[in-house]
């Protein structure tokens, strides 16, 4: 059998993009299979107490922790929920979400990615969490899941100028791992709210966690895609769909047909 070529650098980085690796921890490279070298020998007593003090000529420099540590998240759960529900507008929500600090993602991320589109759009949708280029540029499906979205929207005569486009979770996870459970919830009545002040005549969730977050279901989206559920806003009960996230639709092309039923039925919900 003929081995198959080794990659090159570019097929290499673009495997580790892909994988979430998109930033380095030292300047030069590490060897994680040589032996370490032994550590040197703790100075004696003497000599420590001799060593120069921070703050005084050629003492270390000290380098503060970024930001307090979050909350208990109880406390942080409860927090969320008295600011999301005191925002009257959209604008004072995305300034209480700038400066909330209930939730660690906000130390690791670059910045907040609250949303995109119309606010007056009829039509909300919902994804999970921010990836690598939505925290580069602050705005949700910028990247190939989004660009994908956009032909997906487009296909029932729908751009990002008739849409609201947000997440659940508004602050990168590092590496896109998932969100915890407890980031989640903190991250939750921030959302809701963020649904609440749209008030779109219909949501659309994209992916499993969006949809088992605002939809209350236990049920994988293999279940639950394009089927009708209502959603309260607290106002009022408006429809709600959900189907697969862009993202997955990548990894699973032979699924894009069942999605493509599930927005001709929001099209045709838009069209009434």
């Amino acid at each position: 059998m003929t081995p198959e070529p080794l990659p090159d650098i570019r097929q290499l980085l673009a495997f580790y993009l892909e994988a979430g690796v998109d930033c380095a921890l030292a300047d030069e490279p590490i060897n994680r299979l040589v032996e370490p070298e032994p550590a040197p020998a703790a100075a004696p007593v003497a000599q420590q107490a001799a060593a120069p003090q921070a703050g005084r000529p050629g003492a270390p420099a000290i380098i503060p922790p970024r930001g307090e540590p979050p909350p208990p998240p109880d406390a942080a759960i409860a927090s969320a929920r008295e600011a999301a529900r005191t925002a009257p507008t959209l604008q004072a929500l995305r300034d209480l979400l700038e400066n909330f600090d209930g939730c660690a993602l906000k130390q690791t991320a670059s910045r907040l990615v609250f949303a995109d589109g119309n606010p007056e759009a009829r039509i909300m949708l919902v994804g999970e969490a921010p990836g690598r280029d939505e925290d580069i540029e602050g705005l949700p499906f910028v990247g190939r899941s989004g660009k994908l979205l956009d032909r997906m929207i487009g296909a029932i005569g729908l751009d990002r100028t008739k849409v609201y486009i947000a997440n659940v979770i508004p602050w990168r996870p590092p590496g896109n791992r998932t969100p915890t459970p407890q980031e989640t919830q903190i991250c939750l009545p921030f959302i809701r709210r963020q649904i609440e002040l749209v008030d779109p005549d219909v949501l659309v969730t994209l992916g499993n966690p969006s949809t088992q977050a605002l939809l209350g279901t236990t049920e994988g989206i293999m279940r639950v895609r394009g089927k009708w559920r209502e959603y309260d806003t607290g106002k009022r009960t408006i429809r709600a769909i959900a189907t697969f996230h862009p993202a997955y639709l990548l990894r699973s092309p032979s699924y894009k047909r069942l999605s493509w039923q599930d927005l001709r039925a929001v099209a045709t919900v838009l069209a009434v």
